[in-house]
Protein backbone atom coordinates (compact mmCIF):
# COMPACT_ATOMS: atom_id res chain seq x y z
CA UNK A 1 0.00 0.00 0.00
CA UNK A 2 1.73 3.41 -0.89
CA UNK A 3 1.35 6.36 1.37
CA UNK A 4 -1.38 8.15 -0.68
CA UNK A 5 -3.94 5.09 -0.15
CA UNK A 6 -2.88 4.80 3.80
CA UNK A 7 -3.18 8.47 4.03
CA UNK A 8 -6.30 8.37 1.96
CA UNK A 9 -7.45 5.62 4.72
CA UNK A 10 -7.17 7.99 7.53
CA UNK A 11 -9.31 10.52 5.97
CA UNK A 12 -11.73 8.21 5.15
CA UNK A 13 -11.43 6.70 9.07
CA UNK A 14 -11.37 10.08 10.52
CA UNK A 15 -14.69 11.62 8.21
CA UNK A 16 -16.72 8.42 9.48
CA UNK A 17 -15.28 9.52 13.30
CA UNK A 18 -16.03 12.92 12.57
CA UNK A 19 -19.60 11.92 11.42
CA UNK A 20 -20.50 10.38 14.45
CA UNK A 21 -19.67 12.89 16.58
CA UNK A 22 -21.63 15.08 14.44
CA UNK A 23 -24.74 13.07 14.86
CA UNK A 24 -24.05 12.15 18.56
CA UNK A 25 -23.62 15.87 19.30
CA UNK A 26 -27.12 16.85 16.81
CA UNK A 27 -29.04 13.99 19.18
CA UNK A 28 -27.70 15.63 22.46
CA UNK A 29 -28.89 19.18 21.49
CA UNK A 30 -31.98 17.55 20.69
CA UNK A 31 -32.84 15.76 23.50
CA UNK A 32 -31.52 19.07 25.90
CA UNK A 33 -33.88 21.21 23.20
CA UNK A 34 -37.03 18.93 23.97
CA UNK A 35 -36.13 18.55 27.54
CA UNK A 36 -36.34 22.25 28.19
CA UNK A 37 -39.78 22.90 25.83
CA UNK A 38 -41.15 19.77 28.17
CA UNK A 39 -39.89 21.76 31.39
CA UNK A 40 -41.89 24.64 30.30
CA UNK A 41 -45.10 23.17 29.32
CA UNK A 42 -45.18 20.99 32.07
CA UNK A 43 -45.20 23.49 34.54
CA UNK A 44 -47.39 25.76 32.39
CA UNK A 45 -49.52 22.72 32.28
CA UNK A 46 -49.60 22.06 35.69
CA UNK A 47 -50.24 25.59 37.04
CA UNK A 48 -53.25 25.79 34.50
CA UNK A 49 -54.87 22.52 35.05
CA UNK A 50 -54.80 23.50 39.20
CA UNK A 51 -55.73 27.42 38.67
CA UNK A 52 -57.98 27.67 36.32
CA UNK A 53 -60.90 25.88 38.27
CA UNK A 54 -60.68 29.27 40.74
CA UNK A 55 -60.14 31.08 38.19
CA UNK A 56 -63.25 33.53 37.43
CA UNK A 57 -64.03 37.24 37.33
CA UNK A 58 -65.50 37.25 40.11
CA UNK A 59 -61.66 35.95 41.48
CA UNK A 60 -60.30 38.79 39.29
CA UNK A 61 -62.15 41.84 40.64
CA UNK A 62 -62.65 40.96 44.54
CA UNK A 63 -60.06 41.94 47.21
CA UNK A 64 -57.89 39.59 49.56
CA UNK A 65 -60.37 38.31 52.02
CA UNK A 66 -60.03 38.35 55.79
CA UNK A 67 -58.11 35.83 57.30
CA UNK A 68 -59.88 32.65 58.23
CA UNK A 69 -62.56 33.52 55.09
CA UNK A 70 -62.97 32.75 51.42
CA UNK A 71 -64.19 33.76 48.34
CA UNK A 72 -61.57 36.90 48.16
CA UNK A 73 -59.85 37.46 45.47
CA UNK A 74 -56.89 39.14 43.85
CA UNK A 75 -57.84 42.81 42.72
CA UNK A 76 -56.05 44.41 45.39
CA UNK A 77 -52.86 41.84 44.33
CA UNK A 78 -53.29 43.00 41.09
CA UNK A 79 -53.11 46.86 41.47
CA UNK A 80 -50.34 46.39 44.10
CA UNK A 81 -48.32 44.87 41.70
CA UNK A 82 -49.03 47.16 39.07
CA UNK A 83 -48.26 49.89 41.02
CA UNK A 84 -44.79 48.61 43.01
CA UNK A 85 -43.41 46.95 38.92
CA UNK A 86 -44.64 50.36 37.04
CA UNK A 87 -42.65 52.34 39.83
CA UNK A 88 -39.33 50.46 39.54
CA UNK A 89 -39.61 50.43 35.86
CA UNK A 90 -39.43 53.94 35.89
CA UNK A 91 -36.67 53.86 38.53
CA UNK A 92 -34.69 51.33 36.28
CA UNK A 93 -35.20 51.32 32.90
CA UNK A 94 -34.52 55.29 32.40
CA UNK A 95 -31.24 54.64 34.45
CA UNK A 96 -29.54 51.35 32.84
CA UNK A 97 -30.50 52.93 29.31
CA UNK A 98 -28.50 55.60 29.97
CA UNK A 99 -26.05 53.53 31.77
CA UNK A 100 -25.68 51.21 28.68
CA UNK A 101 -25.33 54.73 26.05
CA UNK A 102 -22.58 55.94 28.24
CA UNK A 103 -20.72 52.77 28.28
CA UNK A 104 -20.97 51.58 24.63
CA UNK A 105 -20.99 55.67 22.94
CA UNK A 106 -18.67 57.74 24.63
CA UNK A 107 -16.67 56.13 27.81
CA UNK A 108 -13.31 55.21 27.20
CA UNK A 109 -12.81 50.82 27.72
CA UNK A 110 -10.68 51.54 31.28
CA UNK A 111 -14.00 52.81 32.42
CA UNK A 112 -16.90 50.78 30.25
CA UNK A 113 -14.96 47.36 31.12
CA UNK A 114 -15.32 48.16 34.58
CA UNK A 115 -18.93 49.40 34.64
CA UNK A 116 -19.50 46.07 32.76
CA UNK A 117 -18.47 43.96 34.76
CA UNK A 118 -20.20 45.62 37.89
CA UNK A 119 -23.38 45.20 36.17
CA UNK A 120 -22.83 41.44 35.86
CA UNK A 121 -22.23 40.82 39.39
CA UNK A 122 -25.33 42.53 40.26
CA UNK A 123 -26.85 40.90 38.05
CA UNK A 124 -25.90 37.55 39.86
CA UNK A 125 -26.79 39.38 43.38
CA UNK A 126 -29.63 37.19 45.21
CA UNK A 127 -33.04 38.84 45.77
CA UNK A 128 -33.06 38.35 49.17
CA UNK A 129 -29.56 40.29 49.54
CA UNK A 130 -31.07 43.06 47.77
CA UNK A 131 -34.04 43.21 50.00
CA UNK A 132 -32.37 43.45 52.96
CA UNK A 133 -29.97 46.15 51.88
CA UNK A 134 -33.22 48.12 50.75
CA UNK A 135 -34.84 47.03 54.34
CA UNK A 136 -31.85 48.67 56.26
CA UNK A 137 -31.57 51.50 53.94
CA UNK A 138 -35.86 52.48 53.98
CA UNK A 139 -37.51 50.30 56.29
CA UNK A 140 -35.94 50.32 59.17
CA UNK A 141 -36.83 52.55 62.02
CA UNK A 142 -39.54 53.26 59.41
CA UNK A 143 -42.46 51.00 58.12
CA UNK A 144 -42.65 48.98 55.33
CA UNK A 145 -43.96 50.39 51.96
CA UNK A 146 -45.08 49.62 48.23
CA UNK A 147 -41.95 52.43 47.26
CA UNK A 148 -39.47 50.52 49.50
CA UNK A 149 -40.33 47.36 47.42
CA UNK A 150 -40.24 49.45 44.23
CA UNK A 151 -36.65 50.35 45.10
CA UNK A 152 -35.62 46.75 45.27
CA UNK A 153 -37.03 45.14 42.14
CA UNK A 154 -35.32 48.14 40.27
CA UNK A 155 -32.29 47.53 41.46
CA UNK A 156 -32.80 43.98 40.39
CA UNK A 157 -33.80 45.55 36.93
CA UNK A 158 -31.13 47.73 36.63
CA UNK A 159 -28.32 45.46 35.60
CA UNK A 160 -31.02 43.56 32.78
CA UNK A 161 -31.69 46.52 31.36
CA UNK A 162 -28.22 48.21 31.45
CA UNK A 163 -26.87 45.07 29.83
CA UNK A 164 -29.76 44.26 27.40
CA UNK A 165 -29.10 47.52 25.71
CA UNK A 166 -25.46 47.36 25.75
CA UNK A 167 -25.43 44.10 23.52
CA UNK A 168 -28.20 45.86 21.59
CA UNK A 169 -26.46 49.53 20.98
CA UNK A 170 -23.34 47.39 19.52
CA UNK A 171 -25.89 46.09 16.69
CA UNK A 172 -26.30 49.31 15.30
CA UNK A 173 -24.42 49.22 12.14
CA UNK A 174 -21.37 51.45 12.59
CA UNK A 175 -21.39 52.54 9.01
CA UNK A 176 -24.38 54.22 10.27
CA UNK A 177 -22.20 56.01 12.93
CA UNK A 178 -19.52 56.56 10.62
CA UNK A 179 -21.93 58.56 8.05
CA UNK A 180 -23.31 60.83 10.67
CA UNK A 181 -19.54 61.55 11.58
CA UNK A 182 -18.35 62.68 8.37
CA UNK A 183 -21.53 65.22 7.78
CA UNK A 184 -19.59 66.55 11.04
CA UNK A 185 -22.90 65.50 13.40
CA UNK A 186 -21.97 66.13 17.01
CA UNK A 187 -21.75 62.31 18.45
CA UNK A 188 -24.61 63.36 21.18
CA UNK A 189 -26.86 64.45 18.54
CA UNK A 190 -25.97 60.82 16.39
CA UNK A 191 -26.74 59.13 19.41
CA UNK A 192 -30.15 60.57 19.63
CA UNK A 193 -31.02 61.17 16.17
CA UNK A 194 -29.79 57.61 14.87
CA UNK A 195 -28.47 55.23 17.28
CA UNK A 196 -31.39 55.01 20.10
CA UNK A 197 -33.96 55.20 17.15
CA UNK A 198 -32.52 52.53 15.17
CA UNK A 199 -32.10 50.14 17.88
CA UNK A 200 -35.62 51.38 19.85
CA UNK A 201 -37.31 48.10 19.34
CA UNK A 202 -34.32 46.28 20.98
CA UNK A 203 -34.53 48.52 23.90
CA UNK A 204 -37.88 47.85 24.84
CA UNK A 205 -37.45 44.46 24.21
CA UNK A 206 -34.79 44.82 26.86
CA UNK A 207 -37.12 47.09 29.28
CA UNK A 208 -40.11 44.21 28.86
CA UNK A 209 -37.51 41.51 29.65
CA UNK A 210 -36.26 43.37 33.28
CA UNK A 211 -40.51 43.98 33.48
CA UNK A 212 -40.78 39.96 33.65
CA UNK A 213 -38.18 39.36 35.38
CA UNK A 214 -39.28 41.22 38.81
CA UNK A 215 -42.53 40.66 38.14
CA UNK A 216 -43.05 37.30 40.08
CA UNK A 217 -39.64 38.23 42.48
CA UNK A 218 -41.37 36.97 46.27
CA UNK A 219 -38.11 37.61 48.64
CA UNK A 220 -37.86 41.28 48.50
CA UNK A 221 -41.58 41.79 49.26
CA UNK A 222 -41.62 40.05 51.60
CA UNK A 223 -39.36 42.26 53.33
CA UNK A 224 -40.57 45.25 52.28
CA UNK A 225 -44.27 45.08 51.53
CA UNK A 226 -46.25 42.28 53.17
CA UNK A 227 -48.11 43.60 55.47
CA UNK A 228 -50.84 44.34 53.82
CA UNK A 229 -54.61 45.14 54.06
CA UNK A 230 -57.29 43.15 52.44
CA UNK A 231 -59.02 46.43 51.02
CA UNK A 232 -57.07 47.85 47.40
CA UNK A 233 -54.65 51.02 47.92
CA UNK A 234 -53.13 52.92 45.91
CA UNK A 235 -50.64 54.95 47.69
CA UNK A 236 -46.74 53.88 47.37
CA UNK A 237 -45.90 55.04 50.57
CA UNK A 238 -48.03 51.94 52.90
CA UNK A 239 -47.46 48.45 52.08
CA UNK A 240 -49.24 47.26 49.04
CA UNK A 241 -50.71 43.54 48.52
CA UNK A 242 -48.84 42.00 45.20
CA UNK A 243 -49.39 38.72 43.66
CA UNK A 244 -46.51 37.11 44.36
CA UNK A 245 -46.87 37.59 48.17
CA UNK A 246 -50.72 36.03 47.91
CA UNK A 247 -49.37 33.30 46.35
CA UNK A 248 -46.89 32.68 48.97
CA UNK A 249 -49.27 33.86 51.80
CA UNK A 250 -51.99 31.30 50.07
CA UNK A 251 -49.76 28.04 49.83
CA UNK A 252 -48.96 28.53 53.36
CA UNK A 253 -52.36 28.43 54.16
CA UNK A 254 -53.94 24.62 55.41
CA UNK A 255 -56.64 25.50 53.21
CA UNK A 256 -57.59 23.33 50.27
CA UNK A 257 -59.44 26.72 48.82
CA UNK A 258 -56.49 29.01 49.64
CA UNK A 259 -53.90 26.46 47.38
CA UNK A 260 -56.27 26.74 45.31
CA UNK A 261 -56.84 30.53 45.07
CA UNK A 262 -53.12 30.18 45.17
CA UNK A 263 -52.40 28.59 41.61
CA UNK A 264 -55.12 30.58 40.37
CA UNK A 265 -53.01 33.78 40.98
CA UNK A 266 -49.90 31.90 39.56
CA UNK A 267 -51.79 31.39 36.61
CA UNK A 268 -52.52 34.88 36.33
CA UNK A 269 -48.75 35.44 36.79
CA UNK A 270 -47.80 33.11 34.28
CA UNK A 271 -49.79 34.56 31.61
CA UNK A 272 -48.70 37.90 32.66
CA UNK A 273 -44.74 36.73 32.01
CA UNK A 274 -45.95 35.10 28.96
CA UNK A 275 -47.28 38.04 27.10
CA UNK A 276 -44.52 40.29 28.22
CA UNK A 277 -42.17 37.80 26.66
CA UNK A 278 -44.20 37.48 23.12
CA UNK A 279 -44.73 40.75 23.05
CA UNK A 280 -40.82 41.62 24.09
CA UNK A 281 -39.96 38.60 21.27
CA UNK A 282 -41.89 40.67 18.85
CA UNK A 283 -40.15 44.18 19.40
CA UNK A 284 -36.67 41.92 19.14
CA UNK A 285 -38.03 41.04 15.55
CA UNK A 286 -38.84 44.02 14.38
CA UNK A 287 -35.71 45.33 15.80
CA UNK A 288 -33.45 43.38 13.92
CA UNK A 289 -35.01 43.62 10.58
CA UNK A 290 -34.62 47.49 11.09
CA UNK A 291 -31.47 47.38 11.87
CA UNK A 292 -30.52 44.60 9.16
CA UNK A 293 -32.04 46.75 6.83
Amino acid sequence: MSADQHALLLDRGNLKRRNRFNKAVEVVSTVAAVLAVAVLVIVVGSVFLKGVGALSLHFLTTPTALFGESGGGISNAIVGSAIIVAIASVIAIPIGILIAIYTTEFAPPSIAHPVRFVLDILNGVPTIITGIFVFGLLVEGNHQSGFAASVALAIVMLPIVARTAQEVLTLVPSTLKEAANALGIAPWRSTVRITIPTAAGGLITGSLLAVARVAGETAPIILLSSIVSQGVLTDPGEPLASIPYFIFQSSESPSATAHTEAWAAALVLIAFVLVLNVVARAFYARSRKRMGA
